[in-house]
């Protein structure tokens, strides 16, 4: 089971999800339209995400999910791990 992680929201997740299922380098643009949500929405949950160590940049403004990305998303990450003061 997934932690319970405060700054996080289903977007998170579902960024998460879909650069772990698709295995592929993703703009915030892109991914927006495979999910349905702006792409300024995913651009600045992206940020929250890099910020935290579970997506990395890529080559500009492309993203790909890190294998601490892939550790929350098989639940294998305590909450404390992704706590916003402790991702620089």
């Amino acid at each position: 089971m997934r932690p319970r992680v405060e700054w996080m929201n289903q977007t998170d997740n579902r960024i998460l999800e879909l650069l772990e299922e698709s295995d592929l380098i993703l703009s915030p643009a892109v991914a927006a339209v495979n999910l349905d949500y702006s792409r300024n929405w995913v651009s600045r949950r992206m940020s929250k995400l890099e910020d935290a160590g579970l997506i990395e940049k890529v080559d500009g403004s492309y993203y790909r999910i890190t294998e601490r990305g892939r550790a929350y998303l098989e639940g294998e990450l305590d909450a404390e791990d992704l706590e916003e003061n402790d991702s620089s």
